[in-house]
């Protein structure tokens, strides 16, 4: 009897570690509740929204790529894999100067824009896959990528509204790029800053109110109190205006229901990209009632900005620690001394 139970137990031993190594083979990365990956023996899937994509082993790493939105050049330029780009749309938007002088060497193509892409173009360029956000009026135009072999890939970055779940974008391209310890090294340095700038921020003795965002017409959109405006202004130690909001998007208002709101407010952000208050205030006069707009201090999203591209919305999307820095660096600039804002501006 012993013999046989021990090679009862000897078998039972066997199955039990197939089991754990055939587990072990799994690994499952989750970036935020609308992005997810999973690496299982030899397939590669990506769940994005709505979407699932199933990749071989001999599928990736990606050799050629298309970008179709500007955003998400700044994981790209992060990752140094400018070389797998083949084809952008919109150029003028994209702020990257070792992208527009690979455009101007030929070994990215243009292919069109928001309105209308080079279907033609891109099929004739044979990408690997190509990256942009969903627009459900592209049906056609995506179906038709499809029917011809290439792999589009749906990321909608711009949805995060926590900025480090923004920032872990990076660790899917890695995936994607064959750079996956190079994009993990890079998260953990972000988050490690991101985090002891919040810590730092926490320091400060003031909470200062803060304005966000600008009119556009006679509507003033704000951003939603769960917006990742808003969580930079929670993390930065600020008192933002509708801080108990819970919205993810953006609340609009009129100007009177601003202004009734805005009596203590000390910091505007994101007003935009205008060039002089004087410019503000011929644009729109109310601007000159705001107390804020007279005896506190404004800032616009012009820092890194050159003709139509804007760096705040390339690599800004990666770099949540300095997005951060610079919101600590205006509401509590004595704990930043020495720091010079990246993106953000004062306006005079």
């Amino acid at each position: 009897m012993k013999p046989r139970i021990l090679i009862l137990i000897a078998f039972l031993s066997l199955i039990s570690c197939k089991r754990e190594q055939k587990n072990s083979s799994s690994q499952s990365v989750s970036i935020s509740k609308l992005v997810r990956y999973e690496d299982q023996n030899n397939i590669f899937r990506l769940k994005s929204g709505n979407f699932t994509y199933d990749f071989k082993k001999n599928q990736i790493p990606f050799k050629k790529i298309i970008i179709l939105n500007a955003s998400m050049m700044g994981y790209i330029s992060e990752l140094n894999a400018e070389n797998l780009v083949i084809g952008v749309s919109s150029p003028e938007y994209i702020y990257s100067e070792r992208i527009h002088n690979l455009l101007l060497r030929g070994k990215i193509q243009n292919v069109g824009n928001e309105q209308k892409y080079d279907v033609e173009k891109i099929i004739s360029l044979k990408p690997d896959a190509i990256f942009t956000n969903y627009i459900a009026s592209f049906d056609n135009t995506y179906q038709l990528l499809k029917n011809n072999g290439i792999q589009v890939i749906f990321l909608d970055e711009y949805m995060e509204q926590k900025p480090l779940e923004k920032t872990a974008y990076i660790k899917l391209f890695g995936k994607l790029f064959g750079k996956d310890k190079q994009a993990e090294s890079k998260y953990q340095d972000i988050e490690k800053n991101y985090n002891e700038l919040k810590a730092l921020a926490l320091k400060s003795k003031e909470k200062p109110t803060i304005l966000a965002n600008e009119m556009y017409g006679s509507v003033w959109y704000l951003p939603g109190g769960k917006t990742s405006v808003a969580n930079y202004i929670v993390d930065a130690n600020g008192d933002y205006v509708l801080k108990n909001n819970s919205d993810e998007k953006a609340v609009t208002m009129s100007f009177e229901e601003v202004f009734a709101k805005s009596d203590d407010v000390k910091y505007w952000i994101n007003a935009g990209n205008h060039m002089s208050k004087k410019e503000m205030l011929n644009m729109n006069p109310y601007y000159g009632k705001l107390n804020v707009f007279n005896k506190g201090k404004i800032y616009v999203l012009t820092g890194k900005a050159k003709e139509k591209a804007n760096d705040f919305f390339e690599s800004g999307v990666v770099r949540s620690d300095l997005v951060l820095k610079d919101y600590i660096k205006i509401f509590h600039p004595e704990l930043l001394p020495d720091y010079q804002l990246t993106y953000m501006k004062e306006l005079q």
